[in-house]
């Protein structure tokens, strides 16, 4: 509850034009693959953790790799953790922003269990080049906040999203963590299609 008084109560930034760049796309793959997933996750989300670990390397490799399909990552925060974690990353420079999701995802039982998530998310984001009075500035970002709400009610209209992970692999809308082996049939089935 505290961190959501700390968001509401910082001042708008003045950049509200960098919320656009902010919220450009982000995805892994090129851009012509002829398979989009689209990937609709929540930062504090412990089965998209487990994803990020365990599928995404997997699909990554046969897929992304080869040119197969892109992999487009939405923000949908569960939590005012989760949007605050999602507002950093966004403000993160584009050819970093993966690998500081990947961060994020890799260590989130730790800064997303801690008594001071805060410190620990600007501590992540020093690592990641950005010094503590970006990080202030962004999650101040009222607009940036706001470009990240809607694209949640987006998606939620969209496509009927209401956990996470849920994908939307060429239209097909598939949810929860589920194995390699799964996201292989419906990836599979999708390149046939679009032949």
């Amino acid at each position: 509850m505290a961190l959501v008084v700390f968001l509401a109560g910082l001042p708008a930034s003045a950049a509200d034009g960098a919320a656009a760049g902010a919220m450009g796309e982000r995805f892994l793959g090129r851009a012509d693959a002829p398979v989009t997933i689209e990937e609709f996750s929540s930062l504090t989300c412990p089965h998209c953790a487990t994803f990020h670990a365990e599928t995404l390397p997997k699909i990554k490799k046969d897929y992304i790799d080869t040119g197969k399909v892109r992999l487009v990552f939405t923000d949908f925060p569960l939590d005012p953790l989760a949007l605050a974690a999602a507002l950093v990353a966004r403000c993160m420079p584009e050819k970093r922003y993966f690998g500081f999701l990947e961060a994020l995802f890799s260590t989130q039982g730790g800064w997303s269990r801690s008594p001071r998530p805060l410190e620990d998310l600007r501590r992540l984001a020093r690592m990641g080049g950005m010094n503590d009075q970006q990080v202030d500035a962004c999650l101040a970002d009222q607009s940036l906040l706001q470009a990240i709400q809607t694209k949640r009610t987006e998606a939620h209209r969209i496509h009927d999203i209401r956990s996470t992970p849920t994908f939307v692999i060429a239209g097909e809308k598939v949810s929860g963590a589920m194995s390699y082996e799964h996201f292989r049939a419906v990836i599979d089935k999708a390149l046939e299609a679009a032949r």
